[in-house]
């Protein structure tokens, strides 16, 4: 099987259920972004020690996967998309408001600017946590621009970034120094 199909070549890019677009579509900067986030919290992932945020960040990852599918889907057959599978849900936004409010409530946050990189698994989420707000920017971009693109995807990626950033801090097991010293 080859991995090349060719049909690219001419600056366009399939969507998810039919039809292409072309590859400078903000939505498709958008999926990039999903997608280089996705990579980044493999990144974090793999190199995390508590076993429970390496879980969360692995659903993390495969909801990003619906984030993905959404965002990809052709405007004209929505309605084929399946919810939580291809469809982002107000279930899933609540879900994550849900363990945003939880950790802050176990170990609520500093009020300085943290300078990422204590750790590497903190300095990933991190990472992660700024391509998803520019994922947010271009989906906004995307409305902007007429596109379909739904409310639900545009509040997950809000609260995701909130709870990435979240789990960096707690990543960092709270040994980051603050940005500013008197």
């Amino acid at each position: 099987m080859r991995i090349y199909t060719k049909t690219g070549d001419d600056g366009t890019t399939g969507r998810f259920l039919g039809g292409r677009v072309s590859k400078g579509d903000e939505l498709v900067d958008a999926n990039g972004d999903v997608d280089e986030s996705v990579a980044l919290l493999g990144v974090a992932r793999s190199g995390c020690s508590d076993p429970d945020l390496a879980e969360l960040l692995l659903r993390l990852q495969r909801e990003m996967f619906v984030v993905g599918a959404d965002l990809a889907a052709n405007p004209e057959r929505r309605e084929r998309l399946t919810a939580g599978v291809s469809l982002v849900t107000p279930d899933m936004v609540a879900e994550l408001e849900e363990i945003i409010d939880r950790l802050v409530a176990e170990r609520p946050l500093r009020p300085v600017f943290v300078v990422p990189g204590a750790t590497p698994t903190g300095a990933a989420i991190d990472h992660a946590r700024t391509v998803v707000r520019r994922a947010e920017r271009h989906v906004v971009r995307a409305q902007e621009h007429g596109h379909a693109a739904s409310q639900d995807t545009l509040r997950y990626l809000n609260r995701l970034s909130d709870l990435l950033f979240v789990l960096a801090r707690r990543a960092a097991d709270e040994v980051d120094e603050p940005a500013s010293r008197p």
